[in-house]
């Protein structure tokens, strides 16, 4: 939990004689390298996944794959030996929108290649307060949603910007917005090109796509792609006015399911233009809170490409005139390698709720597009109680950071016969370090590489299991904090709940204090609790560095990272602060405030002198 275990306790020592020195740097290193482990996290662990190796080639603008199995070319083979009559020329005479709407999304088409100009969910809000636009207009110049990818770049320019003939069925009732559910088919033919592109909408975020595109009779493989990004891209925006100083962009995740076997490839590691032949159950692109998946039909036959740009930021989003340098820009095209799509997407939040409520072809949930990474075993759950608890405390603006505090209290509680355990060893290693100076002076003349040195270890051992002392039981609570602190960093990276929830100052629990009043917190309870617990003989140069290096480490990082993580750890400090006041005033306590005296007045050959309070 966020209890620091005070390094100033006593546990062992393996180095020459001064007690628990070595014992202190020891643990000093432990958190050094904790600290250094989570700050480098995304980059040591978001290692590149290869990308499905079936059928796996680079296509840069060529004329046609030749990865094309016989499956695929047969249906242009066909057509060919029975040539159809061009089609009648079909086409819009001015440009126009169409707008279709349910309860969750007000999506904007242009007759313009059949394409989405907006996407906007009604639920999900900007930092402006506006509903969100999954449609990014700065990156529009990669393409819009809903448009063809095809091998040819004079094809792929003419099937995305010719006029559109516009039929809406289905609809409730003709209205300048139409009302879900509803189709609305995007019709084009013009010099033995026949483009038929039909998007059924209904009252949920999944939409129904069917196009076919024939040259002189023959299908071509002309594929429907989600070409660049979404969600909260906001640091792309000409204003400095971002939701937080970090590129969202580079948390995109190339992301797919083969016969129902789920994985990601992070931005950086995407290909561009990479053709993928496999059984898709899904594939798309999400960012931490929303994505955009197409689930084939007919799996057996999806064709898949990766599409990759880049975008120069400033590395300073607050100044626009500092160094350039370029954000990911990912998206993806699917279809059918016959030329004949029938596809679904999904287009939305990564709600718990919503995606579960998705099937692919396989019949698995989309669920898996919510990805803890190595820690799900605990972050689900953990998820999962902070919104039982949220939900128990009824309607509340701030119950997500009330439930963080009670979540964290009970783990305190639960942890309590842990701790204990902790004050009981090192106790006894306290009570026992004399015999263990003892020993380490017998064989304090010797060379780190002499043989001789196993026999001391081995006393060491013996006399640890003689006195019931075990050297690692100070370390239990650390080592059982150091996963759930984890857990509650990707909890609250992916839980979209959490995204923009509120507590008290803070805005969004997501995203870091803005006030840094929690940062100043950590601080200053770290070193209270560092200042009240015992310091065995500890030298005084060395627990001044303790007592305000480590507290001041936590506290800064803690600046950059959310500050719902940064509330957990703050409260489980307060808690920890309150035991160690009790423990202090314990028989446990007092005796090893006792003995810590006895050892410092004995190493500065003074007088009596309490190191601490109690």
């Amino acid at each position: 939990m966020p209890e620091i275990r005070n390094p100033n306790l006593q546990t062992q020592g393996t180095g020459g004689s001064g007690g628990g020195g070595g014992d202190q740097r020891s643990t000093m290193i432990f958190w050094m390298f904790l600290l250094f482990a989570f700050l480098g996290w995304q980059f040591f662990f978001s290692k590149p996944k290869p990308e499905p190796a079936q059928n796996q080639s680079q296509q840069q603008s060529a004329p046609a794959p030749a990865t094309q199995s016989s499956s695929s070319t047969s249906p242009g083979a066909a057509a060919a030996k029975t040539p159809s009559a061009p089609a009648a020329a079909i086409s819009a005479g001015t440009e126009t929108t169409t707008t279709v709407e349910n309860e969750l999304y007000r999506i904007v088409l242009t007759n313009r290649g059949g394409q989405v100009q907006h996407w906007i969910l009604k639920k999900y809000s900007g930092t402006d307060g506006k509903p969100l636009d999954l449609v990014q207009p700065q990156t529009a110049k990669f393409g819009l949603p809903l448009s063809f990818f095809t091998y040819e770049p004079d094809l792929t320019q003419q099937l995305n910007n010719s006029l559109y003939q516009v039929t809406v069925k289905d609809a409730s009732a003709s209205s300048p917005t139409v009302l879900a559910p509803a189709t609305v088919v995007f019709h084009y033919a013009a010099n033995g090109l026949d483009v038929v592109k039909s998007i059924h909408f209904d009252s949920t975020y999944l939409l129904n796509i069917d196009t076919t595109v024939k040259r002189n009779g023959t299908p071509v493989r002309a594929l429907v792609q989600w070409p660049a990004g979404l969600g909260d891209m906001e640091e792309f925006l000409p204003s400095s006015a971002t939701r937080a100083q970090v590129r969202t962009s580079a948390a995109s995740q190339f992301v797919w399911a083969i016969n129902g076997k789920e994985d990601n490839t992070v931005a950086k590691k995407v290909n561009g233009n990479a053709t993928l032949e496999a059984s898709y159950s899904y594939a798309g692109i999400a960012d931490l809170y929303f994505a955009a998946a197409f689930m084939p039909l007919d799996p057996t036959s999806a064709t898949v490409v990766t599409l990759h740009n880049e975008i120069d930021l400033p590395t300073d989003l607050s100044d626009p005139n500092s160094k350039k340098s370029p954000a990911d820009v990912i998206g993806v095209a699917v279809g059918d390698t016959s030329g004949v799509n029938h596809l679904r997407l999904f287009a939305g939040p990564k709600s718990t709720e919503v995606l579960g409520s998705i099937h692919d072809a396989s019949g698995a949930s989309l669920q898996s597009l919510i990805q803890y990474g190595w820690f799900t075993v605990i972050a689900k759950p953990l998820y999962l109680a902070l919104r039982f608890l949220k939900n128990a405390l009824g309607s509340g603006a701030y119950n997500w950071g009330w439930a963080i505090i009670i979540v964290t209290v009970i783990f305190n509680v639960a942890m309590l016969p842990t701790r204990f355990m902790m004050m009981k060893s090192s106790l006894r290693m306290m009570r026992i370090q004399p015999k263990v100076d003892a020993i380490k002076k017998r064989y304090a003349n010797l060379k780190m590489n002499d043989p001789k040195r196993a026999e001391m270890n081995q006393e060491m051992m013996a006399l640890y299991k003689a006195e019931n002392v075990n050297m690692y039981g100070s370390c239990l609570p650390m080592l059982v904090q150091i996963p759930l602190f984890f857990a509650y960093y990707r909890v609250l990276g992916n839980a979209i709940e959490l995204r923009q929830a509120q507590w008290f100052w803070l805005k969004d629990l997501s995203m870091p204090d803005p006030l840094y009043v929690l940062p100043i917190l950590i601080i200053f309870s770290m070193f209270l609790v560092q200042y009240i617990t015992p310091s065995p003989g500890m030298d005084p140069a060395q627990r001044r560095m303790m007592a305000f290096m480590m507290p001041v480490i936590f506290g800064f990082s803690m600046l950059h990272f959310a500050s719902g993580l940064a509330l957990y750890w703050g409260t489980g400090n307060l808690i920890n602060l309150a035991l160690q006041v009790g423990i202090n005033q314990s028989h446990w306590g007092k005796e090893m405030h006792e003995i810590a005296a006895r050892r410092a007045a004995k190493k500065v050959g003074a007088p009596k002198t309490v190191q601490g309070r109690r």
